[in-house]
């Protein structure tokens, strides 16, 4: 009877995975230990010098910091990239330590140190692990990023030599030092800090520019990893994809105020296998930021969202979602996604607005003021205006815009006057001389209702008008065929309703206190004050996520997502002269 062969368990996979995440934290751990002890460093680099030698990664150098802790985040993120590195190098060391413990000598050499074998057993411990891991690490990664981490390479290592061998030249000393002995000090110095024997006899340069050229060299190599592990940057919508969610909002529109902005065309999306359901989402900074509730029938959303989730974790993006509704929240959650309550989106209902009683009396003072004052406004579907107006209105947009960033990304559609949203809604407020002060722009929320897109007025306008062109609005709701419209979202409504309340208690006075201290610079308290003078009812919304730890990164994400956060680029020259090549 022929015996059964041995099966790798799940679970011993999983172990094996987390055993080199760890030994990689761990060889960067003294690494950087080994750089800011110099009793550590000394004993570390006597070990790599003469007869000696130590386990992989471990060299005392902040590189070798660099690329363990790198390969240990990506490592963690199962990317398939970084366990192929990872096994070429350790077995290409494992061999060149097996071939000096073999090779025998006429003295005693490095089978004869104990320190030798034991680096060389961890080293195979390690490589063991990684085979028996082999398909825990399926993350793919940019099919680009090989390509561009050989040009940084390059290009990092050109410089940072032609660098280092200016500073050896202009700060050394020395006798019989020739430029390939400069050379290959400041290469050597790119891995450690420490210089072997022959190289400080031949050259000898102050303390501080071994640590330029080492701290040179870490920064090349960090540059060389993010590009070389870096996530796909995903893709954008394609128009069939857009036609497909065209006809699930068409039958299932009326389901979230957010759906219409699934349409931003910077985004991408993914469907359910029955197609009748459909997560769109954006990549930004490795995570694939979603945004509203899934677009389609409710009973195919579980599909969607396994799909998303399944495409998340091959390309190692961290999933998040952002303004979720508690409906869709609690199918989320069912996935393994958490949720933390981001705010309130305020839905005003035409049939129960009104502007009498003493709580709208502020606002109806407002309205009569610009009323009085000659302002009047227009309200028609995109569809129906002229395209060279249309054109005149996008311009006034532009040129009212705050900043030259478009802000905007969950509750945004991030274009105005394109053809394709012919059924979108623009409110114009003109003044006495009807000149254009002001304009709104709705997006369809189903067949009788709005959602606030876009709001820009002059600057040099009256105070009020915002205010003035919502009321108007309602009050034509009949000739757009309108029931509800969606204003503007107030993040953290409730901390703000609630702390100034009798019994708050100290710790939702002092998150009070933070966010009205935070408001001077965004616009979180005059968001909810603005939205709360048309008592509108509060919807409440959800940022998902699937662990806390990430939070950080996926605020960051959905900060530049939405334009709040921006990272320098090129001039605004070499950008034209990129995008005309």
């Amino acid at each position: 009877m022929k015996p059964r062969p041995t099966v790798v368990t799940p679970r011993c996979r999983r172990a094996a995975a987390t055993a080199c995440v760890w030994y990689l934290r761990v060889m960067a751990l003294l690494n950087v230990l080994a750089v800011l002890s110099a009793p550590l460093r000394d004993r570390v680099r006597e070990h790599n010098e003469g007869e000696h030698f130590t386990p992989y990664l471990l060299t005392a150098g902040l590189v070798s910091a660099m690329l363990a802790l790198c390969l240990a985040v990506t490592m963690r993120r199962r990317k398939r990239a970084a366990w192929i590195l990872n096994t070429v190098l350790a077995a290409l060391t494992l061999s060149v330590m097996i071939l000096w413990l073999l090779v025998p000598g006429e003295e005693p050499g490095f089978r004869h140190h104990w320190i030798n074998w034991a680096s060389a057993a961890l080293t195979a411990l390690f490589l063991l692990a990684l085979l028996v891991a082999r398909t825990e690490f399926t993350s793919k990664g940019d099919r680009s990023n090989p390509r561009t981490a050989l040009g940084t390479l390059a290009g990092g290592v050109l410089l940072g030599g032609a660098l280092g061998v200016a500073l050896v030249q202009a700060t050394g000393t020395g006798a019989g030092a020739g430029l390939s002995d400069r050379l290959g000090y400041v290469l050597s110095r790119f891995v450690t800090l420490d210089p072997s024997e022959r190289a400080a006899r031949l050259v000898q340069v102050p303390g501080w520019v071994d640590g330029t050229l080492n701290v040179t060299a870490a920064l090349v190599f960090l540059s060389v990893l993010y590009v070389a592990f870096r996530s796909p940057r995903g893709v954008v919508l394609t128009e069939d994809d857009e036609a497909r969610l065209r006809t699930l909002l068409d039958r299932h529109g009326e389901r979230d105020s957010l759906g219409y902005f699934a349409l931003r065309r910077d985004k991408a999306a993914v469907f359910s296998p029955s197609g009748k359901a459909a997560v769109t989402y954006r990549v930004v900074n490795g995570v694939s930021l979603a945004s509203g509730d899934p677009v389609g029938d409710p009973e195919a959303w579980p599909g969607a969202i396994d799909a998303w989730l399944a495409e998340a974790r091959a390309h190692a993006w961290v999933p998040a979602v952002m303004g979720a509704s508690e409906e869709a929240g609690v199918i989320y959650g069912r996935h393994g996604l958490s949720a933390l309550e981001l705010g309130d989106e305020a839905v005003v209902e035409v049939a129960d607005f009104t502007l009498e009683g003493r709580a709208m009396r502020g606002v109806r003072q407002a309205h009569n003021r610009v009323r009085r004052a000659g302002y009047s406004v227009r309200v028609r579907r995109h569809g129906d205006i002229p395209e060279p107006e249309m054109a005149r209105l996008v311009a006034d947009a532009d040129r009212w815009r705050d900043g030259a960033t478009e802000r905007g990304f969950s509750m945004a559609l991030g274009r105005l006057g394109s053809p394709d949203d012919g059924r979108c809604v623009m409110v114009e407020c003109h003044d006495a001389h009807g000149e254009l002060r002001a304009l709104l722009s709705f997006v369809p929320w189903g067949d009788k209702g709005l959602s606030l897109d876009l709001m820009r007025r002059d600057r040099d306008s009256d105070n009020g008008l915002v205010e003035f062109m919502v009321i108007e609005l309602l009050r034509q709701a009949d000739d757009v065929g309108l029931a509800r419209v969606s204003l503007n979202f107030a993040m953290f409504r409730s901390v703000f309703e609630r702390g100034d309340r009798l019994g708050a208690g100290p710790v939702l006075r002092l998150w009070r206190t933070t966010l009205g201290f935070l408001s001077r610079w965004w616009q979180i308290e005059s968001l909810y004050r603005a939205n709360a003078k048309y008592r509108p009812v509060w919807e409440p919304r959800f940022v998902l996520f699937r662990k806390s730890g990430e939070l950080p990164r996926i605020a960051l994400a959905a900060g530049r997502a939405e334009g709040f956060v921006t990272t320098p680029g090129l001039p605004a020259l070499l950008r034209r002269q990129s995008r005309a090549a």
